[in-house]
């Protein structure tokens, strides 16, 4: 008996989730190209799921073909729909993508770079957070990587530790459920304590990332300093922010 042609196998994937608040055509696609504008390195060719856990009950019909059509125009990826409220089901499976339940990852807001009001203004119709989805937490050992990381690929240690003893090219993503060991150049993402644990650090001993979150807490390249940029430094979670700081 010939071996199968694939297998099948269950995988941790960061996304973007993209939840409305509310959906109306003529403001939505400004909203969204304004906020993609501030980090178009994470967001370009993303995976997108559409929440609509936050809507409101008595929001009108939504045009979800529309809606695509704008999220696609500015290089996101639909690829779901979650927390759907039943009267819009049939709309929805008729685009063909996925229907996912309420979601319970721990996902992180993308705050706007402007600083906040001093008063209170109405909520914006959309809201971007990434997420690491789903969340299946193990009992993993630490797992080590001996080759680089290349531009595309995805390394994940569940349950445990990462340990790369190589570079992390531009487009690899890197993820552990605890802490991430580079002995080379960071210049893609790494997210450290993935499913939530805030005492997870980054290690690396080139700082170029295009990317570092520890616990869903996220920094972009601009973030850098130069005390740090293209230096061995260490990634940690203290309160609500990350802190980057030399080795």
């Amino acid at each position: 008996m010939s071996a199968p042609d694939f297998q099948l196998k269950g995988s941790t994937v960061t996304v973007v989730v993209l939840e409305l608040h509310r959906y109306a055509p003529e403001e939505f696609s400004a909203q969204l190209e304004a906020r993609i504008r501030q980090a178009p390195q994470l967001f370009e060719g993303s995976p997108v799921v559409i929440s609509l856990e936050s809507l409101d009950v008595d929001h009108p019909e939504v045009d979800f073909e529309a809606l695509l059509t704008q999220c696609r125009a500015l290089e996101l990826r639909p690829i779901a729909f979650r927390a759907l409220p039943p009267r819009f089901s049939a709309a929805a499976a008729a685009t063909g993508l996925a229907v996912l339940p309420p979601g319970t990852a721990r996902g992180r807001n993308i705050p706007s770079r402007e600083a906040a009001p001093a008063a209170a203004e109405p909520e914006p119709a959309v809201e971007l957070h990434t997420e690491s989805s789903p969340q299946r937490p193990g009992s993993r050992p630490t797992r080590t990587i001996t080759r680089p990381v290349r531009s595309g690929q995805q390394i994940y240690a569940e349950g445990g530790d990462l340990i790369v003893l190589a570079q992390v090219s531009e487009g690899a993503e890197v993820l552990a459920d605890g802490n991430i060991h580079i002995y080379g150049a960071l210049r893609g993402r790494a997210l450290a304590g993935v499913h939530g644990d805030a005492s997870a650090r980054i290690f690396c001993q080139n700082m170029d990332a295009e990317l570092i979150s520890v616990a869903g807490h996220f920094l972009l390249s601009d973030a850098l300093t130069e005390s740090v940029h293209r230096k061995p430094a260490q990634v940690a979670l203290q309160g609500d922010v990350l802190n980057v700081s030399a080795l």
